[in-house]
Order: structure tokens, then C-alpha cells, then sequence
């Protein structure tokens, strides 16, 4: 029997106004620091992709806010649907800040691409299609281009790549590439790293993707005398026979 054609998601501009408008007052809670304004609009049984809950969820974002006190969040509606009584919707939130912590200011710029599902104007569950990190300070941080897949099948290797692009001159370059399993362990608990001397330019890595579907973070940071750069990417893990897909930033 042939299946039914799956439904076809609709575009940001013919949204249900209050999906509109849930957005707008998220952005808004979490621009002002509103952790109860935020969390009004997750249900009481929410989860997402990562393993947080409703409270885990909430906990993480006042210590992400502790850690940056000046940051601006700005989503965007990407596409919409109908499933049943839900709404799934994708967005795009873009998250700026600064952190002036141990006497050196850093500049954090974010994206998060995410799916989330409505149930009663409540999102009930979510998870992040794709995220990318960079955090930069001192006078003069290396630019850097990150070459890593979106995506691998699981047991599948991959290559990771962090490349200063412009010179360095006399400068020396110190650096290391962490991988992490994406658990709510780690939203709060970031792993230690040892640096090491980089002599070509930037980082050249190969890793290999765990044997079940485990996200990971993967990161680069990058010192020279007068800058650092850490620059984050999310690697999702999927079932084999559905392969790499590729991205350089």
C-alpha cells in the first residue's frame, strides 16, 4: 500500500500569528534575563534531543547567563507545520555577548538551528539541528576556518580541521581540538584541555564517530600572543547508510 505524502512544511510569512508571537516574547524574556518568562512557554514534561528537562533546561540557562551577563537573542522562524494538534516549527536564533570574567574580555557569537514541538501554544520537545560557537578575546585572536561534517554515520571516521588564515609572523600558536559526548553533564561541567604547539597553522584532526547515535561537540582553541579563539561545532551522529554531510565555516 503506498504511504501518504508527507506534509509539507509551510513558510515563516503564513505562520499562526501566536507561533509568531511565542517567539517574539521568548526572545524577549531571554533578552531581559527572565528565566520564568522563558520557561512559561515549555510545557511541565518537556524534553529535548540532549536529555534535558523542563528544570535541567531552566538551571542551564541562568548559569549561561551568569557566565555571559550581556548577551541579545534574536530567532528567526524558518518553516512551520501542522501535525495533528501540534505545531512543529523550525528557527534560527543567533545569541551575541560578552564576558569581561578574569580581567579579559570575550566576544560570543552563536546559531542554533532547531526543531520544536507545539502542543497547546507549550513547546513539549525540541532539538538542535545543527549549532556552531565561537568565542574570541584579547587584542588580536586568530581568524579561523573550521572544516568538520554536519553529520556521520555512526562508526564512521571524519576529519575536524581548525586553520589560522592569516599569518602568524613570530607569533607561536598553542592549540588542542576537544571532542565531548553532548549530555546535561557537560551543558554545566565543559571538559579540561592541555595545549599543545601547533607548528603548521592551525589543527589537523581525525576522529572517528561513536558506534551508537551520540552527538558530539567538537571544538578548537586557538592562542597567540595577544588572542585566543574557541570555536564549537555540533556533529551529529545518524544511522548508518545515511553518510557524511559536509560544512566549512
Amino acid at each position: 500500500m503506498a504511504s501518504a505524502d508527507p506534509v509539507k512544511a509551510e513558510t515563516a510569512e503564513t505562520a499562526p500569528p501566536a507561533l509568531k508571537e511565542a517567539l517574539s516574547q521568548i526572545d524577549a524574556a531571554a533578552n531581559r534575563r527572565d528565566a520564568s518568562g522563558v520557561m512559561q512557554f515549555y510545557g511541565n514534561n518537556f524534553k529535548n534531543g540532549d536529555g534535558l528537562n523542563r528544570s535541567a533546561m531552566e538551571e542551564v540557562l541562568k548559569k549561561f547567563w551568569e557566565h555571559y551577563p550581556q548577551l541579545n537573542y534574536r530567532t528567526e522562524l524558518q518553516s512551520w507545520q501542522n501535525e495533528g494538534n501540534a505545531i512543529v516549527a523550525e528557527t534560527i536564533t543567533y545569541i551575541t555577548g560578552s564576558d569581561s570574567s578574569n580581567g579579559m574580555k570575550g566576544k560570543l557569537e552563536s546559531t542554533l538551528r532547531s526543531r520544536q514541538r507545539y502542543e497547546g501554544q507549550k513547546i513539549v520537545y525540541s532539538e538542535i539541528l545543527a549549532e556552531a560557537s565561537q568565542i574570541v578575546s584579547g587584542s588580536n585572536p586568530p581568524t579561523v576556518q573550521v572544516n568538520l561534517p554536519e553529520q556521520v554515520s555512526v562508526n564512521q571516521p571524519f576529519a575536524f580541521d581548525a586553520i589560522v588564515k592569516e599569518p602568524l609572523g613570530n607569533d607561536m600558536l598553542l592549540g588542542t581540538a576537544i571532542e565531548e559526548p553532548i549530555t546535561p553533564e557537560r551543558y554545566s561541567q565543559p571538559s579540561d584541555f592541555e595545549l599543545e604547539l601547533l607548528p603548521g597553522g592551525g589543527l589537523f584532526k581525525e576522529g572517528k564517530a561513536p558506534v551508537t547515535k551520540e552527538n558530539r561537540w567538537i571544538s578548537a582553541v586557538l592562542i597567540r600572543a595577544n588572542g585566543m579563539t574557541t570555536i564549537t561545532r555540533r556533529l551529529l551522529v545518524v544511522d548508518g547508510g545515511r553518510g557524511s554531510r559536509s560544512s566549512s565555516q
